[in-house]
């Protein structure tokens, strides 16, 4: 087999305890730049059976074709990025790939063996994270959204012509 069951891998995701520590240090340490930066994101839904709206800020960036995520959780609500005790699960987090069918591809992935531990949306995309077997620590998320494929096109063009001038762009929602 050639191809991946789910396609290329779009995204890798970390969770940090400082999202602007954490930019600085890839923009300084590995060059990967320049980063959106969405501030204010809220993301509800369901993690292992209990309803749930989780505030995060997130960075973005591009290394090759994959988009690279930084997760900081800004409240306390029970997710997959948190420790039971409410501290952020730090480090590699998730493996991600679009859909355009997240139903139809999580179905599928739980006929391989996977479960879903968290669903949830946010305004024009919906996403499902699951875990497999054998896997401690890291989860597979599946994203459904007509604007990541355009926005991961986007980041990887701006990824190819950036000079390392103005690195971070910030979109807030909360001022939205």
């Amino acid at each position: 087999m050639s191809q991946a069951k789910y396609g290329p891998i779009a995204q890798i995701g970390m969770v940090t305890d400082d999202l602007d520590a954490s930019i600085a240090r890839w923009i300084a340490t590995m060059g990967v730049g320049p980063w959106t930066v969405f501030r204010n994101v809220t993301l509800k839904g369901r993690f292992l059976g209990r309803d749930t709206e989780v505030r995060m800020d997130v960075g973005l960036a591009y290394q090759g074709d994959t988009q690279v995520e930084l997760i900081h959780v800004t409240n306390g609500a029970v997710s997959p990025y948190l420790a039971a005790d409410g501290t952020p699960l730090a480090g590699l987090h998730h493996l991600a790939w679009l859909t355009d069918d997240l139903d139809a591809t999580v179905a599928g992935a739980e006929l391989d063996g996977l479960r879903t531990v968290f669903r949830a949306h946010s305004p024009g995309t919906r996403v499902a994270y699951l875990e497999a077997p054998g896997e401690a620590g890291i989860l597979f998320e599946f994203i459904e959204s007509g604007q990541t494929r355009q926005l991961i096109a986007d980041g990887i063009a701006a990824t190819r012509g950036w000079d390392g001038s103005n690195p971070i762009h910030v979109i807030d929602f909360a001022q939205a």
